[in-house]
C-alpha cells in the first residue's frame, strides 16, 4: 500500500466515526426530547435506520436548532445542581472559610504554613 493509500484509509475513518458521533447525538436527542411522542421517535429511529445520511441530514435541518437549545438547557440544569453540590461544602463566606480552617488548624490537621496559602487564597476570592 502507499502513502495515499493510508491516507484515504484513515480519512474514510475519520469521517465514519464522525458519521457515527452525529448519529448516537440524533439518536440520544430524539429520545431526550419529552415534547416528542412515542411514535414519532420510532419514525425517526426507523427512519435512520433505514435512510442514515438522508435521515440524518434531515433531522439536523428539521430540529437542529432545538436540539442546540436542548442541549444548552441540559448543561445549564447539569451546571446548576453542580452548584447547588458544590456551594455548600466550599462555603461562600471567606471569614467562615478561614474560621473552618483555623478550627482545623487548632485540631492539627493543618499546619501554620498551610493555613497561612489557604487565608491568602480565601483572601484573594
Amino acid at each position: 500500500m502507499t502513502f495515499w493509500d493510508y491516507f484515504w484509509l484513515m480519512m474514510s475513518f475519520v469521517l465514519y466515526v464522525s458519521y457515527l458521533v452525529v448519529l448516537f447525538l440524533i439518536v440520544k436527542d430524539i429520545f431526550s426530547d419529552p415534547t416528542r411522542t412515542g411514535w414519532s421517535k420510532a419514525v425517526w429511529v426507523i427512519v435512520l435506520i433505514f435512510l442514515p445520511v438522508l435521515g440524518g441530514v434531515a433531522y439536523l435541518i428539521a430540529f437542529g436548532q432545538s436540539m442546540a437549545l436542548r442541549q444548552a438547557v441540559r448543561n445549564d440544569a447539569a451546571r446548576d445542581e453542580a452548584e447547588v453540590d458544590v456551594r455548600p461544602t466550599a462555603g461562600s463566606d471567606p471569614a467562615e472559610q478561614i474560621a473552618r480552617a483555623k478550627a482545623l488548624m487548632d485540631d492539627g490537621a493543618l499546619t501554620a504554613e498551610e493555613f497561612a496559602a489557604l487565608k491568602q487564597r480565601v483572601l484573594r476570592q
